[in-house]
């Protein structure tokens, strides 16, 4: 198949993204965009109680007089969304529905004060598009792309004098003291309204069904993945980011590497698009060197110095075994055989051995985490993905290879993953270059084998300087598994004394990022002892490759119970959990909606058969 014909199948897949009403805005979940046209719907309040004026609605933020928002079930089409906002004591139920093309919004006041709030109702064209927005006595009318939207609003108690809320465009503003409804179609009234709502968020809960005992955990994973996928102008596409606080703190989008490959993995129950399209948007930013960076954030700042955990082929593979569309392997193989030979090329000792690195580059925009730990020891750890994780503490840095002098197991076992992964999709798409890719697997398999430490039973990092192993272990030692040469007894031993040890990793939630009885462990911060979903996958995975079948059972299991906790109590899926009480909202840096937290979802649905797991034949 040409590359031309695979760029216009892709392009228009791309294209069926970029279509309807939908929660496409990054900066509130309570505004309904219309694509490509770029019309929009915005709900804001004024709260009389407090004088309060709350313009965009966020999830997930953490100070005391922020809005508190608890999403519902919705779809990744915007068919249906829901939320409960609470703020300055009062509680309101928000439900949308796009039928037939046309939008549709239903505000219900639960809980409120003596004097109703106002609801702020506007209109806009987003993303500076062309158009323009207008009140039109009781409606709001945008113009754009030759086309005439119009937002009709329900019967309600409407101001007619200006409300000082500070907002700049046109608006109709509504004490909400009763159900309000609003349509693109005509005027509803609530009433009217209702029953078409609940059939639409009946259709959505009956999706989640088929997935039974796990219907609460594929919910929490389709709606996290969902509310956190937006539109991004500067490089015009949808994609799902790690969540919209942390686009708003970048300044306008930000992808992390690993992070959205997962995504692609989690959408692919029910969203081929999104899937495709989020593989796509990470490896579209490859860095002139030929890597994926750790990060690309918009105005074209990205980390040119560091790459991140190589999980892209592994994505591509499970979006083919899901699919079976040859093209889209081969739209981005070439892009991630670069990615695999820069490792080799730049991370990879004559040995086999991987040891993470940061390159020196000239930061043009001079943010600060594009100059921070450059060609240093912090740089080479972000590479890991594990940020501040105590592995690395003290670890010599050589500023002349650029590389951390330490031979990482993790790092490594990764790296064979990547290559099998790759190798399997040269030969799914007829290319010769499997037959290096796995010559670079053998190598790095004997490299790792040179890293077991039969005193302690394990595959440790060792300091390439003076080959002495370290001592301190994250679970990340467990992806030697990825490696079919480590003998069965090695890997019963493993699992038997540190995988199931209590003073290490095993306990009522798992699987903390330090082992419990190193002394960060206490910590509780970051990567020093916390809990992370995307370790729990890739060990569970690890761990299902060398057929260690009980403690697949038990990681799964205790990932769900995990999930659900915040999940059924608060509607949290938290970037990282707590290593001894399982709480995510104990710390301010764990995002409380963070989509890879999600991957505790994936892994039980895989466990539970509905899906493959990687480990299994093509």
């Amino acid at each position: 198949m040409s590359k031309k014909i695979i760029k216009n199948d892709i392009q228009e897949l791309r294209e069926k993204t970029l279509k309807g009403f939908n929660t496409w805005y990054n900066d509130s979940v309570l505004t309904y965009a219309l694509l490509p046209e770029g019309a929009a719907l915005k709900l804001g309040f004024k709260f009389l109680n407090t004088g309060k004026v709350l313009a965009d609605s966020l999830i997930g933020r953490f100070d005391e007089y922020d809005e508190t928002i608890r999403p519902g079930p919705r779809s990744y089409d915007g068919s249906y969304t829901e939320l409960t906002l609470i703020c300055c004591g009062q509680n309101f139920f928000i439900q949308s529905a796009v039928i037939d093309g046309e939008q549709y919004v239903l505000v219900t006041p639960v809980r409120i004060c003596k004097k109703a709030p106002i609801l702020i109702i506007s209109a806009a064209v987003l993303w500076n598009k062309e158009g323009y927005a207008k009140r039109e006595g009781e409606r709001l009318v945008v113009m754009c792309h030759g086309r005439k939207i119009e937002f009709f609003i329900g019967a309600g108690d409407k101001t007619e004098k200006p409300v000082y809320a500070g907002f700049v465009s046109p608006y109709v503003a509504v004490s909400l003291s009763k159900p309000l409804s609003i349509s693109t179609r005509r005027k509803i009234s609530a009433e009217e309204l209702k029953p078409l709502m609940e059939k639409q968020r009946e259709k959505i809960l009956g999706e989640t069904q088929k997935y039974g005992e796990l219907a609460d955990c594929y919910n929490a994973m389709r709606t996290c993945l969902a509310w956190d996928t937006v539109y991004e102008p500067e490089t015009d596409q949808v994609f799902s980011t790690v969540s919209r606080l942390w686009n708003i703190s970048w300044g306008g989008y930000v992808l992390f590497c690993w992070d959205t490959y997962f995504s692609s993995m989690m959408a692919m129950f029910e969203n081929k698009e999104l899937s495709y399209g989020n593989a796509i948007a990470i490896t579209r930013e490859k860095t002139e060197a030929g890597f994926i960076p750790n990060f690309a954030a918009s105005d074209g700042f990205k980390s040119r110095d560091r790459s991140q955990p190589p999980v892209g082929s592994l994505a591509v593979r499970e979006l083919y075994r899901r699919f079976r569309e040859k093209q889209f392997v081969e739209y981005l193989f070439d892009d991630l055989l670069d990615w695999n030979r820069w490792f080799a090329e730049r991370r990879m000792l004559n040995n086999g051995w991987i040891c993470l690195g940061s390159d020196p580059y000239d930061d043009e925009l001079e943010r600060y985490w594009g100059s921070y730990g450059v060609n240093a020891l912090e740089g080479a750890a972000l590479e890991s993905g594990l940020d501040n994780s105590p592995m690395y503490n003290g670890i010599p840095f050589d500023t002349q290879t650029h590389l951390m002098r330490l031979a990482d197991v993790g790092f490594t076992g990764l790296y064979i993953l990547d290559c099998e992964c790759l190798a399997d999709l040269a030969d799914i798409i007829g290319k010769s270059e499997g037959a290096e890719l796995r010559e670079r697997a053998e190598l790095c398999k004997q490299g790792l084998e040179e890293l077991w430490d039969e005193q302690t039973g394990l595959y440790l990092n060792k300091r390439t300087d003076t080959m002495e192993a370290s001592k301190r272990i994250s679970p990340t030692v467990f992806y030697a598994l990825f490696s079919d040469k480590v003998a069965p007894e090695r890997a019963e031993r493993m699992v038997k004394d540190h995988f199931f040890n209590p003073d290490e990793f095993y306990g009522e939630y798992m699987i903390p990022s330090i082992a419990r009885n190193d002394p960060a462990y206490k910590d509780q911060d970051y990567w020093r002892g916390r809990i992370w979903a995307p370790v729990n996958y890739l060990v569970y995975i690890a761990l299902r490759k060398a057929k260690q079948r009980k403690a697949c059972e038990v990681l799964s299991q205790k990932g769900k119970n995990l999930l659900l906790r915040e999940w059924l109590s608060n509607g949290h899926v938290h970037e990282n959990y707590n290593g001894d009480t399982g709480e995510g909202c104990d710390v301010k840096n764990s995002d409380k909606f963070y989509h890879w937290g999600a991957l505790l979802s994936l892994i039980a649905l895989i466990e539970a058969g509905y899906a493959a797991g990687p480990e299994e034949a093509l």
